[in-house]
């Protein structure tokens, strides 16, 4: 028999492990506790509460030309932002294709994770799992923990001061469920990250007020990017990470904040982020015209509250307010492990390339989906599984890292210059950690070796969105589709949207020989000074 590997949830990154290994001829089996696929993406407390929801629309940040599997496109019908009800057919269809279903284990919930006695030798594990109320204990040569980052609300309340004199309601953000709370209401969202302006967006429709404090402040980008083109097929490509890796940290900061400000003055909107090294920027389209219209107010941090309202640093005047609702994100917790498998400080988990505990003498057992990248999880995730499943194989190299410091190293080597001594910007450059993992397995795509073979798809690969297809190129798990994937990535994002053609509408050609001639001449400068 093959071995067999324990894989702890179906959501994306789970689904992802099982297809990996099935791809390397393990023998995974994944224990999800729900009685479906998709994780997050899930809204089930709607689907059995029978009533329809502005929530489960929830939209992806990221667009499906940058967030799909890498050797599974997604449908070119499909909108170029998915909202989660497509997002969870989509995993669907990738499940059936890929035959992973006839390996998930649903009702299954993971108790218990230990070293089986001999692990110095075998690396196995002992997993117990409970279904119906039934215990099972089982033993597997490896473990993939795919249980997601959103597992624990972190709700530091002694950072408020006078909270337990506030007669309104307050809650986390994981417990929001529909806007319908806020009718005629005054809603305090506390926090600034993606769910908190989403939830103060979805609020201001129906709340009596929206304020929005905010300590830091932050960037702020819409999904409609320059040309209305959507904004991670233009940042996130090979020549922008090589010009923000290479640039001087006061002359990056510079660009992200021209970039930024293109859109919107950040400043006049009490936007502008604090420091220098700002966080890594948030996604929403209807942000600034809310500010702008008077639906929402934007506030700095809370200073302490009041039986009824609540006052904020450098303002004066008490601000009343009902309903409070704090977006102060997630700790790392894995109930089912010992602590001393996975050390967990600061909110943080301490692993190696963000993967593997350092200080096990096997690396048979490894977490994945613990990042929040600035660009879409499902490639990382599937790079990681990619990995991980050679590296239980026996066949990827790079898996003994001297602890101690090379976990420290890899932390800050892979973090934006921003997030340093910041635990809540765990968001690292994208492309560099892709590219690095990819070159563990020898998958990395080589521009330059491509530019005397393949030139077309080397300055596509280049000038253009790093896209997923890429990393199946070459190396294991090479796709045949993957050269065709990226030559035609812009038909698809087109063609959801471009529904409707003036008849005097001008051929396409023309401008684009343009375009791949500019690309030429630019080409052989920057080859040029490489």
């Amino acid at each position: 028999t093959g071995m067999r590997v324990a894989v702890v949830g179906a959501g994306v990154s789970g689904l992802a492990a099982t297809k990996c290994c099935l791809d390397e001829g393990l023998e995974p089996t994944c224990f999800e506790q729900s009685q479906d696929i998709g994780g997050l993406w899930r809204y089930t407390e709607h689907i059995e509460a029978g009533r329809p929801s502005l929530y489960p629309s929830v939209i992806s940040n990221t667009s499906k030309e940058m967030s799909a599997f890498s050797d599974f496109p997604f449908p070119e019908h499909f909108p170029v932002f998915l909202p989660n009800a497509l997002l969870l057919d989509y995993l669907r269809r990738y499940t059936e294709h890929f035959s992973l279903r006839e390996h998930i284990r649903f009702g299954s919930t993971v108790v218990s994770i230990r070293k089986h006695p001999d692990f110095a030798t075998t690396g196995q594990w002992d997993v117990v799992t409970e279904a119906g109320g039934k215990q099972t204990s089982h033993v597997f040569d490896a473990v993939m923990v795919c249980s997601g980052n959103f597992s624990e609300p972190s709700l530091p309340l002694e950072c408020f001061p006078g909270i337990e004199r506030f007669r309104g309601q307050h809650f986390h953000s994981r417990q929001y469920k529909h806007p319908d709370v806020f009718q005629g209401k005054r809603v305090l969202v506390v926090g600034m990250g993606n769910s908190g302006v989403d939830i103060a967006v979805e609020a201001s429709r129906v709340a009596a007020k929206v304020t929005i404090s905010t300590t830091r402040g932050a960037w702020l980008l819409s999904r409609v990017f320059e040309h209305g083109y959507p904004w991670d097929m233009i940042l996130n490509t090979r020549l922008m990470s090589l010009i923000k890796t290479n640039l001087p940290g006061p002359l990056s900061w510079w660009l992200i904040n021209y970039k930024a400000n293109q859109w919107f003055n950040h400043e006049n909107y009490g936007l502008q982020p604090e420091n220098r090294y700002s966080l890594v920027p948030l996604l929403n389209d209807e942000l600034p015209s809310y500010i702008l219209t008077g639906r929402i107010t934007i506030k700095p941090g809370v200073k302490e509250f009041k039986d009824n309202s609540v006052l904020f640093h450098n303002c004066p005047e008490e601000e009343p307010i009902d309903i409070v609702v704090f977006c102060t994100g997630y700790s790392v917790s894995f109930p089912f492990l010992e602590e001393s498998i996975i050390r967990v400080e600061n909110k943080h988990a301490s692993l190696y390339k963000y993967v593997f505990p350092p200080q096990l003498q096997k690396p048979t057992l490894a977490v994945l989906g613990l990042i929040k990248p600035f660009g879409a999880i499902m490639p990382v995730v599937e790079m990681q599984a990619r990995w991980v499943s050679r590296v239980f194989k026996g066949r990827g190299a790079h898996v003994s890292p001297p602890a101690p410091q090379n976990a420290a190293q890899t932390k800050l080597g892979m973090f934006c210059p921003s997030s340093q001594g910041d635990p809540r910007a765990k968001k690292f450059r994208w492309l560099l950690y892709l590219d690095t993992l990819a070159s563990f397995i020898g998958a990395k795509p080589s521009v330059l070796g491509l530019l005397c073979t393949d030139p077309r798809l080397a300055l596509t690969i280049f000038f253009g969105p790093c896209s997923p297809y890429q990393y199946r190129l070459g190396g294991p798990g090479r796709w045949q589709g993957a050269r065709q994937a990226i030559l035609t990535q812009w038909d698809r994002v087109l063609k959801p949207t471009r529904t409707r053609v003036p008849a005097g509408s001008s051929s396409s050609f023309l401008s684009l020989l343009t375009v791949v001639g500019f690309l030429l001449l630019l080409a052989a400068v920057i080859f040029g000074l490489l």
